[in-house]
């Protein structure tokens, strides 16, 4: 018999969106949902993980596989779509990392989940403006998605995929942001490296699938899990919970952990296991940015559709759903692996120590009107603003064993 979770503690924040999305019909019954509800009375309820996979990427109707979500005209905007400053600043930082290693050979610019391509674009005028550096490095693309990387090709080699054209990878071409090598890829194992590697990760991590697990009064985790709904509830689906330990409890959720509401995304730790290893054995270093926390935060798992925070079981396949990344679970899975570490630092904290604010008053100095002012002004205000996004997003670096030194933009104010 498995157990409903409606009455489980949430964040206050979590708990105030959902209540406001009680009523008394259904959400929209989507495809994804037959899918699922199909699934579900086959094999009984399946993990938050499963959901999650379906609803992103199922092939069809998964939520990235179809449209631009980006924008003010999609779900949501992320940091390299606010101001082209974020993304000079990161390739600012590529520069001084590979600086720092004191390499003359080849750098392979790789980045997982490019979006439209703004950050990889912003990235690569910034750094073919070092001469040492522009016939050094070649730019990788890692993405599934057929429409997102016709929107990547478009934006970064300027011109539309051929209609015959295999979008799943296309053909390596040359970018017109610095006549740059640009070629996509659907895993990082694809990639012949013949050099050293710079990996970023930016709003990748959080929409990977994650575990719910929700603690019993008995002090032990207990796995959340999403079964079909009844007629009278809001949505198609609801959370339930295991009626004991399952296996997952045993082997994700820490027992000494004192909080009572734990996520973790097996997928990330590979991941970034994958990334290190990467590293270790080519040489180099990544940047992962997200939503995240040091292993403090409980209930994160949300839906965003329209720029609204909703519940991650209305309209599936039709919102983007997320978690915060939990950074303490990724630095345990890259302890056994020997390399270096450093952070999570706040965004606010990273962008200001590279320098957002000189780069600021250089545009605020090429501004020609009075709203291009407010506009290069609420840009800055959106990225490093404590109650925007100066807190809530997070760096995180690796780099390979034996590496010395603090990386750029890591130190914290005193």
């Amino acid at each position: 018999m498995m157990h409903t979770v409606g009455s489980l503690r949430r964040t206050s924040c979590i708990m105030v969106t959902r209540r406001g999305l009680r009523s008394s019909s259904k959400s929209s019954k989507t495809p994804i949902v037959e899918t699922l509800e199909r699934r579900i009375r086959v094999t009984g309820p399946i993990t938050v993980a499963d959901y999650m996979r379906e609803c992103l990427t199922h092939p069809q109707h998964g939520y990235y596989m179809k449209k631009d979500v980006f924008g003010s005209k999609g779900d949501f905007i992320t940091s390299p779509e606010i101001s082209q400053m974020f993304g000079e600043l990161l390739g600012v930082w590529v520069v001084a990392e590979w600086q720092a290693l004191a390499s003359d050979g080849h750098l392979h610019l790789i980045e997982f989940g490019p979006g439209r391509g703004t950050l990889a674009a912003d990235m690569l005028r910034t750094i073919s403006q070092f001469d040492f550096m522009k016939e050094k490095i070649s730019l990788h693309l890692l993405d599934v998605s057929p429409k997102m990387i016709a929107l990547q090709h478009l934006l970064l080699c300027g011109r539309e995929l051929p209609p015959n054209s295999r979008t799943e990878s296309p053909e390596a071409t040359r970018s017109i942001f610095g006549d740059i090598d640009v070629s996509w890829h659907r895993s990082l194992g694809e990639i012949e490296m013949k050099g050293k590697c710079c990996v970023i990760a930016h709003e990748f991590l959080d929409a990977l699938p994650i575990h719910k697990f929700q603690k019993s009064k008995e002090g032990e985790f207990h796995e959340v899990l999403i079964d079909n709904a009844e007629d009278y509830d809001p949505h198609h689906f609801r959370e339930v919970l295991t009626p004991s330990p399952n296996a997952n409890c045993k082997m994700f959720a820490n027992p000494r952990d004192e909080r009572e509401h734990v996520e973790v995304s097996p997928l990330s730790g590979i991941i970034v296991q994958e990334i290190a290893n990467t590293i270790n054995k080519y040489g180099g270093f990544a940047l992962l940015v997200d939503y995240g926390h040091d292993g403090t935060k409980e209930d994160t798992f949300r839906s965003f559709k329209s720029h609204k925070i909703n519940n991650p079981l209305q309209d599936p396949g039709e919102a983007d759903l997320t978690a915060d990344v939990d950074f303490a679970f990724l630095r345990h899975c890259l302890r056994p692996l020997n390399v270096v570490t450093n952070g999570p630092i706040s965004q606010q904290v990273f962008l200001h120590n590279m320098g957002i604010r000189v780069r600021l008053r250089a545009l605020l100095s090429q501004a020609k009107t009075e709203t291009q002012t407010k506009d290069i002004l609420s840009s800055y205000r959106m990225l490093c603003s404590p109650d925007e996004m100066g807190d809530r997003f997070k760096f995180f670096s690796i780099h390979a064993k034996g590496h010395s030194g603090l990386p750029a933009g890591f130190t914290q104010p005193s």
